[in-house]
């Protein structure tokens, strides 16, 4: 095809939520109290790990770096998600698309790589408690939050760099509420076999190959537990399933977008509203509701303010 002679694409057209009005309404209010949620839990799990200095144990500390990578993961896409719900022309320009799509597999991968560190502190934490703070140092730290950054960096300019100079001269129009790189590759000119294949190998293996190491990380932690503490067993079960959780609702839906060849999945809706709002207000509740020193120290927090105010 010659594209070069073509019209260029400009802008893309999200129909992600075309339809009944009445329901993108609905919609509308839902996802901004959804996205509310989102903002105000997790920037409140940030400022009580960082105002009480009882929470200064790295397992805080790494749960405050999750709730702020949720905060950004959720504000690349929602807000313009929600404006596009009450406006008639619903468009993204090609620049704006791009950015999306960068910042969300930098947050993404930044994740995905926080959770194993995280999972390696419960390890350690769980397997090895006399020697908990000696081997997770403030140093450590620092380094593993670097570390997720980096690769988070990495893995999205390793994408982002083959994406951003595809030629679209015709189709602009995305069946989803937001950019994302299976839909955008499959409206380019050219032929995309093996840029998909790339995709699936980055993003795809990547999110699979992390989600099997942590679930076998949490069975190696059990099995420890049971044959050298059986009385800790229920304790560690307690601890654990909520990171199981937080780990399936983030990579479950990562495992159907990306992880086989570009089909039904990649534009399945449901699947990208939960990866983008649900999961990053789950995050805040499953940590609070089921940590009763995460909740005292919120609600300290609240009377200090309160007193202050």
């Amino acid at each position: 095809m010659d594209y070069e002679n073509g019209s260029s694409v400009t802008e893309f057209i999200l129909v992600g939520f075309s339809g009944d009005w009445q329901l993108q309404i609905f919609f509308f209010v839902t996802f901004s109290l959804i996205y509310g949620a989102t903002v105000v839990g997790n920037i409140l799990i940030i400022a009580t790990v960082a105002a009480n200095s009882t929470l200064r144990s790295p397992m805080y500390f790494l749960l405050g770096n999750l709730s702020f990578l949720d905060m950004c993961l959720s504000t690349v896409t929602t807000p313009k998600m929600i404006r596009h719900l009450l406006a008639e022309h619903k468009s993204i320009s090609l620049w704006g698309c791009m950015a999306q799509m960068f910042f969300m597999h930098l947050f993404g991968g930044a994740e995905a790589t926080h959770l194993i560190v995280m999972a390696f502190d419960r390890y350690v934490a769980i397997c090895k408690p006399l020697h908990y703070r000696t081997i997770m140092s403030h140093r450590l730290l620092q380094a593993s939050v670097l570390l997720s950054w980096t690769i988070g960096f990495i893995h999205t300019m390793s994408q982002m760099v083959l994406i951003v100079n595809l030629p679209f001269c015709g189709h602009n129009v995305i069946n989803n509420i937001f950019c994302d790189l299976p839909l955008v590759i499959k409206l380019a000119c050219i032929d995309t076999n093996t840029l998909e294949l790339f995709v699936i190998a980055d993003s795809g293996l990547l999110s699979f190959i992390c989600f099997i190491l942590l679930l076998f990380s949490y069975i190696v932690i059990l099995v420890t537990v049971k044959h050298k503490s059986p009385g800790r067993l229920s304790k560690a079960l307690s601890t654990l399933s909520a990171h199981i959780m937080v780990v399936t609702l983030f990579f479950g839906p990562c495992i159907f977008i990306y992880a086989w060849p570009f089909g039904s999945f990649a534009s399945n809706k449901v699947l990208a509203v939960f990866y983008t709002v649900i999961t990053p207000v789950l995050n805040p509740i499953i940590y609070t509701l089921r940590n009763q020193e995460m909740k005292k120290a919120m609600k300290k927090l609240w009377i200090q303010q309160i007193s202050f105010m």
